[in-house]
Order: C-alpha cells, then sequence, then structure tokens
C-alpha cells in the first residue's frame, strides 16, 4: 500500500487514546469509527482498559497482535512524541495527530512540532495534523469516520480538505443538508506533512471525486499548488474558499507593482492560472459545488431559461450575461414545438416564459424541445409556486425530461414550496435545486469556466531570445555593493534594453550644454525627465516636461529641472526622451512576492493606475495563454482591442514584453520590483515601447 492508501483505505486503525467517555475526544472518534460502519480492523489503545465498547483494547500500539496501517493520536502534547516513535517501531504508515499546543501556540510549540515531523520521518510515517479533527473516508467498501466531527455525510463524489477544524464541521454538515455525499475529508491542521498539494494529487486521480472543496488559510509551497491545481483541474473541477483577503498583509513598496500587490492579488492570480475556482464565501462554494458535483459541464456559454413567471428569469438572465453566459438562440425549429406546446400569451423567445398556468406536462414538453436544440448548451429550469400548480408534478416532470441528458440542467424552485420532497427527489435524481435563479446563473457561469480550465495548454512557451543578463548582473552587483536600492531612470531604461523590452529612443544629458548632441538623435517633441536614484517619484519636484518641441525650450526645461532635482540629489541627470504620439498607456511591471515568487502586473497606465486600478496579475510561471488571460481580465481591454473605432493595439508585441519582464525577474534575482509606466501600446503597424521604468534592488546582504 502506498502511504496516502494507508491514510485513506487502512486495513487496521489503531486509536491512541480511546476514551470510554463519548463526549472526550477519543471517545468521539471511536464513537464515529464505529457508527459509520468501518470495514477494517479497529484497536483502541488505552493503557488503563481492557476493553472499550465490546473491543479489546492495548496498553501501546506496540502490543496489538495485527498489522496496523493508521494510528489517530488523541493524547496530551507530552506523550505524543512518543506514541508517535512507537507506531513507527510497529511499521504504521499513517497517523493523524489530533493534539493541539504546537506551532499555532509560538516558537516552543514549533520547535516541538518539528520534532514530530523528524520522528514521523524516522518512522516512514505520513503525518495529518497536528491540531486537527481527523479525517474521512465514505466509500463504501471502507466507511473511515476517523475524526470527532459531529457529522456523517452519505458517501458521494465531494472531497473536502479544510485548514479549519470549525469551518470543516460547518462544511460537512451543509454537504448533508444539500443532499451532497461525501468521498473523502481531511483536517488538515498545522499542515506539519501531509499539505493541500499532497491531497490534490490523490484526490484528482481518485475516481470516486468529481468536485474537490478547499477551505485554505494559507499556501506552504504555492509553486508546488499551482503545478499540481492546473493539472488536476484539467479533469477535476476545484473550489477554494481563501480567508484573509484583507490588505492587513500588503506592504509599502516603491512601485506601482508593488503598492498594487497585496498577498491576495497574487492568490487571484495563482488560482485563475490553475483553473482553481475561488469562492468568496461558504455559500458560495456550495452555489457552485451543487452543480459541479451533480451536472455534466456544459459545451459552452449558451444557456437557455425555461420558467413560469417573468421576474424571476429576467434577473436570472441579468445575471447570467453579467457573469459572461450567452443567451441562446433557439431554432425555428424549437420555437415551432414550443408555440404549438403553450397558451398564445406565453413567449417562446429565450428566456421561455410558460405564464403562471403552466402545469407538468408543459414544463416536461418544453424542457426536452429546448435541451434537444443544438444550439442550447445548458438550461436553467425556474418553477414559482403559486395556488395553481403543485410542485411534486412538476418536479417528477423535470426530472423524467432531463434524464440520461447530455447537457447541464440547473434548477431554481421558488416561492412556498408545500411539498418539500419535491426538492428532495429533484437532488437525489442528481439535479440541483436553487432558491433563487442568479445562483444558478452564477453556478452555470463557473461550469463555463471549469470546461475552460480542461482546454488550457499545460506546455512552456516557446523560450525567448536570451538578454544581455551579464550587463544586468553586474550593474545590479554594483548598486548592491554601493548599497543603493533604487536605480536611475538612466539605468532601468537600460536594463529594459538588456532585456530586449523597446524603449522610445532616448539619450541622457547633464547639463543645458549636451542638448545639441543629445537631440541630433532623437526627433521633437521630446520629454525631458529627471534620473535620480534619490528622488523615487519625479512628480515631488515637478521633475518631468513634456512637449519639448524646440533645442531651445530643451535647454531651458534641462536647466530647470536640474535646479530643482540637485537639490536633492547632486549626482541627478536629465532624460531627454522622443513623445510618443500614439497608443494606450499602459502599466506593465513585476513585484517579487516572499511566498509566491515573480509576480506580474499589467494594467491601464499613466495617471489612472492608482486611481482606477484596472490592473491584473500573474504568477511565475506563465504558461500558454496566461499572459493573454492576463490582458483580458482588464476592464479596459476593449480599449486595447479596437472598441469603438480604435486602432486596435498590438497584443502580440504586450505579451513579448511581459514574457520579457518575467524572463528578467527570473534571471536576475536582485531585482525586487520593476515598473514600466506608460508603456505605449501601439497598432500593429507601430512600435510598443516604454516611455519610463523604475527599478528596485533588494537589500544586499550587507546592507
Amino acid at each position: 500500500m502506498g502511504a496516502l492508501d494507508r491514510l485513506f483505505r487502512p486495513r487496521a486503525v489503531a486509536l491512541i487514546g480511546a476514551s470510554r467517555d463519548r463526549y472526550a475526544v477519543g471517545g468521539a472518534i471511536l464513537h464515529n469509527l464505529l457508527r459509520a460502519g468501518f470495514q477494517g480492523a479497529i484497536f483502541p489503545v488505552n493503557p488503563k482498559a481492557e476493553a472499550l465498547h465490546s473491543l479489546k483494547c492495548y496498553p501501546s500500539v506496540e502490543a496489538i497482535p495485527d498489522p496496523v496501517d493508521l494510528a489517530i493520536i488523541a493524547v496530551p502534547r507530552a506523550a505524543v512524541v512518543e506514541a508517535l516513535r512507537a507506531c513507527g517501531r510497529k511499521g504504521v504508515g499513517a497517523a493523524v495527530i489530533i493534539t493541539a499546543g504546537y506551532r499555532e501556540t509560538g516558537a516552543a510549540g514549533r520547535a516541538l512540532e518539528e520534532e514530530l515531523v523528524r520522528v514521523a520521518r524516522e518512522g516512514g510515517i505520513r503525518l495529518v495534523g497536528p491540531n486537527c479533527m481527523g479525517i474521512m473516508n465514505m466509500a463504501p467498501d471502507v466507511r473511515l469516520q476517523a475524526s470527532f466531527s459531529a457529522s456523517l455525510p452519505p458517501p458521494g463524489n465531494v472531497a473536502f480538505a479544510s485548514q479549519s477544524g470549525a469551518v470543516g464541521e460547518a462544511m460537512l454538515a451543509l454537504l448533508q443538508e444539500r443532499g451532497l455525499g461525501l468521498s473523502m475529508f481531511v483536517s488538515l491542521g498545522n499542515k506539519a506533512d501531509v499539505s493541500s498539494n499532497d491531497l490534490l494529487a490523490e484526490w484528482g486521480d481518485d475516481p470516486s471525486t468529481a468536485v474537490i472543496l478547499l477551505y485554505m488559510e494559507s499556501f506552504g509551497h504555492p509553486q508546488k499548488f499551482l503545478e499540481v491545481a492546473a493539472r488536476v483541474t484539467r479533469h477535476t473541477p476545484i473550489i477554494a474558499v481563501k480567508a484573509g483577503r484583507s490588505a492587513a498583509g500588503a506592504r509599502a513598496a516603491a512601485s506601482h507593482t508593488g503598492a498594487l500587490a497585496g498577498s491576495d492579488r497574487a492568490v487571484d492570480a495563482l488560482l485563475a492560472q490553475s483553473g482553481v475556482i475561488r469562492a468568496g464565501t461558504i455559500e458560495e462554494c456550495f452555489v457552485y459545488a451543487s452543480a459541479l458535483a451533480t451536472q455534466p459541464l456544459p459545451a459552452g456559454p449558451r444557456v437557455a431559461i425555461i420558467t413560469n413567471a417573468g421576474g424571476p428569469a429576467i434577473l436570472a438572465t441579468d445575471t447570467a450575461i453579467a457573469s459572461g453566459l450567452q443567451m441562446a438562440a433557439l431554432s425555428d425549429a424549437t420555437t415551432a414545438a414550443l408555440r404549438a406546446a403553450l397558451p398564445p400569451e406565453a413567449s417562446v423567445a429565450n428566456p421561455v416564459d410558460m405564464i403562471a398556468s403552466a402545469q407538468a406536462a408543459q414544463y416536461s414538453t418544453v424542457v426536452q424541445a429546448v435541451a434537444a436544440d443544438p444550439g442550447v448548451d445548458a438550461l436553467i429550469v425556474i418553477f414559482t409556486a403559486l395556488e395553481t400548480n403543485q410542485p411534486g408534478p412538476v418536479a417528477d416532470a423535470i426530472i423524467v425530461a432531463t434524464r440520461g441528458l447530455a447537457k447541464p440542467v440547473l434548477v431554481c424552485f421558488m416561492g412556498t414550496i408545500t411539498d418539500p420532497s419535491a426538492v428532495t427527489h429533484m437532488r437525489e435524481a442528481s439535479l440541483p435545486v436553487y432558491t433563487f435563479g442568479e445562483d444558478a446563473a452564477r453556478a452555470l457561469a463557473v461550469m463555463v469556466q471549469c470546461q475552460a480550465a480542461r482546454q488550457r495548454p499545460l506546455s512552456a512557451p516557446p523560450p525567448l531570445p536570451v538578454g544581455a543578463w551579464d550587463e544586468v548582473h553586474a550593474l545590479c552587483a554594483t548598486l548592491q555593493r554601493q548599497q543603493r536600492r533604487q536605480m536611475t531612470l538612466a539605468e532601468a531604461q537600460r536594463v529594459l534594453q538588456w532585456a530586449g523590452i523597446p524603449v522610445l529612443p532616448w539619450r541622457e544629458v547633464a547639463s543645458p550644454a549636451d542638448a545639441a548632441a543629445a537631440l541630433a538623435g532623437l526627433s521633437l517633441p521630446v520629454v525631458a525627465k529627471v534620473s535620480s536614484s534619490v528622488i523615487v517619484h519625479k512628480s515631488d519636484v515637478g521633475g518631468v516636461r513634456l512637449s519639448l518641441g524646440s533645442a531651445e525650450a530643451v535647454r531651458t526645461a534641462i536647466d530647470e529641472l536640474l535646479a530643482r532635482a540637485r537639490a536633492v540629489d547632486p549626482e541627478a541627470t536629465i532624460v531627454l526622451q522622443q513623445q510618443a504620439t500614439a497608443g494606450v498607456e499602459v502599466i506593465a511591471g513585476a513585484v517579487r512576492d516572499p511566498r509566491f515568487g515573480p509576480l506580474l502586473m499589467c494594467g491601464l497606465g499613466g495617471v489612472f493606475v492608482e486611481v482606477l486600478q484596472d490592473v491584473s496579475f500573474g504568477v511565475h510561471p506563465l504558461h500558454g495563454t496566461d499572459i493573454q488571460a492576463m490582458l483580458r481580465r482588464l476592464k479596459a481591454f476593449p480599449l486595447l482591442d479596437g472598441a469603438r473605432g480604435r486602432p486596435k493595439a498590438d497584443l502580440q508585441a504586450l505579451e513579448d514584453i511581459l514574457r520579457r519582464i518575467e524572463a528578467l525577474m527570473v534571471a536576475c534575482p536582485a531585482i525586487a520590483e520593476l515598473d514600466i509606466n506608460p508603456l505605449f501600446a501601439a497598432p500593429v503597424d507601430g512600435v510598443t515601447a516604454a516611455a519610463d521604468a523604475r527599478v528596485t534592488l533588494k537589500e544586499s546582504d550587507g546592507a
């Protein structure tokens, strides 16, 4: 047996710390093992008892005469290490440590937890916890409920891992309430060994698991998560509730990218790139899971809505469109069939409004006709309870009409349902049932996203031409020896050019006398900008002059700017740069996140970046269409894509620049933050190029 097989499919379980007290942790776990009907052997371990629940009790795990695959350890903290060592000597392959008081308590607890990990590895034991509530595998041939949860979900196809015991208990109860069955559950606790990544790899290959739910508070290894989750979501949907959205984790930064890149931005980017659906709340998680666990994914985004009341259908339609779905255009044959089955007052356009008098027979006919339309990818069926109709017959009609259908059907039963068993019967028939049509529309949109995740390429893009990395490394090393973290504008623009990123033509000057020679290589008008390692924000000293159309205007601007700048930085110089004449102002950059690594950013640039914060992030490594997806997530993307008669920007050039920024961050670990703002995204027949840049280095070791 593999290590995780011994965790989830043990042939024998030892409960170390078993108790006859039903409400003690060791007693509750023993009770759950028995009531779930565990299909293997149960060995209680308690040196003070001879038998518990008619089971022979043993003084230690080593006293058990038979092999043991899994140990559940629920003893006081002082006894845990020795219990784990005994498991190693016994040959136990997996252990779940319920006991708390480790890393969550501070430095001393962290040291004890590290000792647990050492002991487990020496004994060849895979470890869940510590500080957790246990695990479950509800497969009929296993029936393992090795936790102190009060819930006993029915067998099903939802796997669930929680980093919080309390949230885990609440979600297990909701699984029962919503009629969703459980395949496996793990309370991760402190994640000292077994992590979400391990579970995703295990559950992604499990034929009994159709959807994976995660409640997460932290990432142990974000890059590994990206790799594993991207592979799993190509065949098994993952829904994650990630706590910690607040700005408390934000840090002060020298660049726009650093200032905007709070930890939650990185989480959003990581989950999006891996194909994981992020739910904002536990309730939202179940809205999505109810559909994903019961229905096939749609072939496309075209939805048809069937209703017996106009208002709910309009609300569902609004939500569907806002969520990226499309209202299907019904064929002439479909509308003819609907017209023959419905009264003249009914609407046979999409949404199909059968009006309030619709009965079960109309639901059956209309659902079958619309489902057969090749232009429909999915259906939302809405029933509003009235005095004139009965929910039971309508539910039965929907069940029969959709049986064996290869398209997803999501149902909404609204109002006072006089026969609650109607909803129960539909859920038993694997139809997700919602109270509001808007929830059904949002769930369907998520299903479309999951289908798209299955199509995303996993292969890396072709390598870029190698940049002049030696020059970049040499400059960074020099600046770090000087204990200087901020590059001047001139230095930053050289770095961009060494990386192969186009920069608008420019020259560096130190006095007005240099203007004539500099202008010989530039076309008017030009921009004059302060270049300084001390003056981070040029606006602080009025350090920019635009639209300089003559040599005299340039000399005057240089003289004025140097006077302002050198009052702050005697080493300041001026960059003269050809002024851009066309293109959308974009910001592009990167920040080195301490947990997630290089984090790329793009968005609407210029003066709008801080006001509108229309930005999108991506976590290294970006594969296939990830950078395209970053651009398309921007609200301003239509401006780049030729909206309202604008010339379409050269999107390939933008993608190439973002890839080069990523390559620069990977090749040069000394760079902490990088901004290009503005980057002028020119039309296809123009040149997309940087007009300003800022580069910040990490603190050197000697700083």
